[in-house]
């Protein structure tokens, strides 16, 4: 089969699209023709040799993916050749098969596209983890999503909308405000130009928020902080922005504050398997109804992954850059 592969760590250039073997699956594992798979944060550290998979897991990138059941290995039972089903993998989405969990393994819902369906397991899986169980938002509090027009951001905004919180983020231009503003938040901060501690703070009349969702870790730690209500919850998802600081500590006390932080890839099987069903029974009917969407930017054939990563390095997307495999 063909999939992509790396010539190393470093740049988009050390992608290529190559002949590697094909999977094999083992006990609970579903075999999948993939018609379509998504980039993440993750894909790109991966490449660049910062993010190992997890013992196990393919070497292959691509951590969600849509397609066909091609068959399945022992202990499985429940799916027919041809079924169409998409979800989280530890590895190999970006490939023509890949194998997946079984109780893991999501039917595609009618009407759906596989672009559509690979644009939602890791950013919808995420957000619904850090946003409403981690960060326990409900209904009429606020919300301060940063990377307003990335994939977790996209969906994070959505979600939140939904249930009815007030919802403010940050982005990076006028053209991602915008779009991210049609998706239902309150406010939209563009960080190149404001001090989105200051504009919060302008934006609730010095209140804060009650959940900030952060990509950005040490850099934006303490304005995190700041603009945090008293209760408040501040969930840790990715270090763009570095990993050491130095923290107040009196001011967690005082404010009652608490600090989460929110990984996926390494966790344990089971845990994945929790955090798909959550998913499936809580988000994925409004999905389904098209009440909320999963927000696609561009759609390349998997040949071009390098140019997709580009596109990612360079921020440029606003949503999901989708690979579909021929």
């Amino acid at each position: 089969m063909k999939g992509i592969t790396l010539k190393g760590f470093g740049g988009p250039e050390v992608l290529a699209l190559a002949d590697v073997p094909d999977p094999t699956p083992g006990p609970d594992q579903v075999l999948v023709r993939v018609r379509a798979s998504a980039l993440n944060r993750a894909d790109t550290l991966q490449r660049l040799g910062q993010y190992p998979p997890p013992p196990g897991e393919s070497e292959l990138l691509g951590l969600e993916l849509a397609g066909d059941v091609a068959g399945w290995g022992p202990g499985v039972s429940g799916f027919k050749k041809g079924q169409r089903v998409f979800g989280l993998v530890g590895g190999g989405g970006y490939a023509q098969y890949a194998l997946i969990d079984k109780e893991m393994a999501m039917t595609i819902p009618d009407g759906w596209s596989y672009e559509q369906a690979a644009a939602v397991p890791e950013v919808f899986f995420t957000a619904n983890e850090t946003i409403f169980v981690l960060g326990e938002l409900k209904p009429g509090e606020s919300i301060l999503i940063h990377a307003g027009g990335s994939g977790v951001g996209t969906a994070g905004i959505q979600m939140a909308r939904h249930i009815g919180a007030k919802v403010y983020f940050t982005a990076g231009s006028p053209e991602k405000i915008a779009k991210a503003m049609a998706l239902g938040a309150e406010a939209g901060i563009n960080y190149k130009t404001h001090d989105f501690a200051e504009e919060i703070k302008r934006l609730t009349q010095g209140a804060g928020v009650d959940v900030v969702e952060d990509f950005l870790a040490a850099s934006y730690f303490q304005r995190n902080l700041d603009v945090l209500r008293p209760g408040g919850r501040l969930i840790l998802v990715a270090l763009m922005g570095g990993n050491k600081i130095e923290v107040n500590l009196a001011q967690v006390m005082t404010k009652r504050l608490q600090i989460k932080g929110s990984v996926m890839r390494s966790r344990p099987l089971q845990d994945k398997r929790d955090i798909t069903r959550r998913f499936r029974e809580r988000w994925l009917p409004e999905l389904a109804a098209g009440r909320i969407k999963p927000v696609i930017d561009t759609v390349l054939p998997l040949a071009e992954a390098a140019a997709a990563h580009a596109a990612m390095d360079a921020n440029r997307n606003f949503g999901k850059i989708v690979l579909k495999v021929d």
